[in-house]
């Protein structure tokens, strides 16, 4: 029960997270007058819906997304009259396009001529179309306020947890026990114990366990003074900090010669202020977006994954199903408080909020970034007119792009297969 639990609180948590997506768009497309026909919730046959005014609000059954029906999103030819559509096929995407328009234009209704999406300004297309990331954007910037400056998170402290018994490179780093003739680590041999407060290091006051860190790597091949406190008395030791291959801090992939210490801190709930927020968001935007940059790459490994013996990477891409597995596993896990784990649902929302706020900016239809590109193209457009006193261009022919939107949606209907059917056949797992 508390696995169903566990699931059902992140899949609710990704609908409405979807539905406030689509909510940004709804609420931008009322605001500047487009008619919007409808507000969905999920893909596929509808499971409820109910019509207010001029829309139809509903689920459906298929719960991989959501979309608001707005009219007049493809525009008609230029020198169209508004619902007409001339036979221009030259070959078969042609036909699609022209196929596609028509189909679009026959929602118009007379009447409906100024609250067709394509007649609307640049900037208003714009808001429209980016008001659907912009709210995932703020969901995670909420969820990441809620966790660092309401719930708190573990953060290590300039308290001794552990003292590594033996110098063990990063190459090495699941080695559990000393090799023969192994060298001490520099910890052992100053005498360090567990619970020991370090106050100061190198003449420097520490009260925060990152910069210790970074004092540390810096120090390779020196011995520097230590003051820590330990069973309320303060004890100065001379500590030789010798030089290992560690993890470089910021390219966690990257290996490097630093000054090492040989301790382990330990992790306590703490509360933080706006600046961590903003921090925590610009490193994590950063992040998302260069994984974004490597899905392609990524969703080989879950290919390899669902059908050969590959393990599944743990910071690879997952789909609804892996997301809500995740969720019953870390609920129903015994190594984790219940504080953990609220902080761990917070922080995956928040997380998901911004991957799925940055991939819809990718500027490609039919996502939103290739609407957005749109508008913008077609404010250059203007601007260029109006610069070189030349006509108004109009609106920006997203029709023409419509090849490239087939291929993109068949391309992201496969990848969402594969990720539900790996996340089925061999799921990440975040517990042992």
């Amino acid at each position: 029960m508390v696995y169903l639990a566990g699931m059902l609180i992140l899949f609710f948590g990704l609908l409405v997270s979807i539905a406030l997506h689509e909510l940004g768009h709804f609420s931008f497309a009322k605001l500047f007058k487009v008619r919007t026909t409808q507000f969905m919730v999920g893909f596929g046959p509808t499971m409820w819906s109910r019509h207010k005014g001029e829309t139809e609000y509903g689920v459906k059954w298929i719960p991989l997304g959501g979309y608001i029906r707005m009219i007049g999103m493809l525009p008609p030819r230029k020198g169209d009259a508004p619902g007409q559509v001339r036979q221009v096929s030259t070959g078969p995407w042609q036909g699609l396009i022209e196929s596609a328009r028509g189909a679009a234009l026959e929602e118009i209704r007379p009447g409906d001529e100024d609250r067709v999406f394509y007649a609307k300004k640049w900037w208003q297309k714009l808001l429209i179309m980016f008001g659907g990331p912009a709210m995932n954007l703020l969901l995670s910037v909420m969820f990441f306020a809620i966790l660092l400056m309401g719930i708190g998170t573990k953060q290590p402290q300039p308290v001794i947890g552990e003292v590594l018994a033996c110098m063990v490179p990063a190459s090495q780093s699941q080695v559990t026990e000393c090799p023969a003739n192994a060298t001490p680590t520099p910890a052992a041999q100053a005498g360090l114990k567990a619970g020991d407060r370090i106050i100061a290091f190198d003449g420097k006051k520490i009260d925060d366990y990152e910069k210790l860190r970074v004092m540390i790597r810096d120090d390779g091949g020196k011995t520097v003074p230590m003051t820590v406190e330990r069973d309320g008395r303060e004890v100065r030791l001379d500590v030789p900090i010798t030089r290992n291959q560690m993890h470089d801090l910021k390219d966690t992939d990257k290996v490097v010669n630093v000054g090492f210490l040989g301790i382990t801190p330990i992790q306590a709930m703490e509360r933080q202020g706006p600046g961590a927020v903003a921090s925590t968001m610009g490193d994590l935007t950063a992040r998302t977006a260069e994984a974004l940059v490597r899905m392609p790459q990524k969703m080989v490994g879950v290919w390899n994954a669902a059908f050969g013996d590959e393990a599944r990477d743990p910071n690879g891409p997952v789909g609804v199903v892996g997301v809500s597995r995740i969720g019953g596993e870390v609920a129903a896990s015994a190594d984790y408080s219940g504080a953990e784990k609220v902080s761990f649902f917070v922080m995956l929302l928040g997380s998901l909020n911004l991957a799925v706020g940055l991939f819809n900016l990718v500027p490609l239809l039919p996502l939103d970034g290739g609407h957005i590109a749109g508008a913008l193209l077609e404010a250059v457009k203007k601007a260029f007119a109006k610069v070189f006193r030349r006509p108004d261009p109009g609106y920006v022919d997203v029709a023409k792009a419509l090849p490239v939107t087939y291929v993109m949606a068949v391309v992201l209907i496969v990848m969402g297969g594969l990720l539900i059917y790996a996340d089925l056949v061999n799921p990440v797992k975040v517990t042992g």
